[in-house]
């Protein structure tokens, strides 16, 4: 496991940190959670990415919601999981705050073609600071897109936390 890239926080963020660079080691890591159905894996994850969590006051823990084609199809979203895990660990309350709208999966897109997808909507009363957990950040698109949404219905604050992030 290599530590991940320093890099610019993604556009909307006040911060992001990785648990890992998105490398051959992390992508079959990955995949085999999302693909293979080794949920298992979420145990481990949770318990790396829980100290990566900023301090300070408390936040509401979400996710990056997939598709709901992907969900069916997996039978889980594996955000989700990793989010409601290290919430757990953490003593921290774990809400769905965004609706993925219809759209491609950002696998297999361009990277000018991750940057128009995907869309959220904001669900529910949005609290004022939210730690946004997702699997993975290659464009940072998808952080992007969730945190422009959480701040447009009123989030002060949005933190990203990924497992793996691409440098």
């Amino acid at each position: 496991m290599r530590p991940p890239p320093s890099l610019v926080v993604p556009l909307g963020l006040d911060s992001c940190r990785a648990l890992m660079a998105y490398d051959d080691d992390a992508r079959a890591l990955i995949t085999a959670l999302k693909n293979r159905g080794h949920r298992a894996l979420v145990t481990e994850m949770a318990n790396r990415l829980a100290p990566l969590v900023p301090a300070g006051p408390s936040f509401t823990v979400t996710w990056a919601p997939t598709g709901s084609a992907r969900r069916r199809h997996r039978g889980f979203d594996q955000a989700e999981l990793l989010a409601r895990a290290v919430a757990r660990r953490r003593s921290l309350r774990c809400q769905p705050l965004l609706h993925r709208l219809p759209g491609p999966p950002q696998a297999g897109q361009s990277r000018s073609d991750r940057r128009l997808n995907p869309a959220f909507r904001a669900k529910g009363s949005i609290p004022w600071r939210v730690l946004l957990i997702d699997d993975v950040a290659t464009t940072g698109a998808t952080l992007v897109a969730a945190a422009r949404v959480l701040r447009a219905a009123g989030c002060g604050e949005v933190h990203g936390l990924v497992v793996a992030r691409a440098g």
